[in-house]
């Protein structure tokens, strides 16, 4: 899991962008989740998996703007 989280986290910004486009924003629903389970988070994890099933329609666009300001996706922990 923390090899997959540090894969992504070193991922050019440009890359991370084009992974917030819709449908391939699953990616960083998958990311979410395994930063979660690395670090033990329960509410994370029931989070992330709660975003997989119901997939937050919006949230690929909160992605690309957090991506394009501070190259890091918005997470609670």
């Amino acid at each position: 899991m923390q090899q997959f989280v540090s894969a992504m986290d070193k991922l050019p910004k440009l890359v991370k962008v084009i992974l917030a486009i819709p449908f391939l924003d699953i990616i960083w629903v998958i990311y979410r989740l395994c930063r979660s389970i690395a670090k033990n988070s329960i509410v994370g994890i029931v989070l992330a998996v709660v975003l997989i099933i119901i997939g937050i329609p919006f949230l690929w666009l909160i992605d690309m703007i957090t991506l394009a300001v501070t190259d890091k996706v918005l997470w609670i922990d």
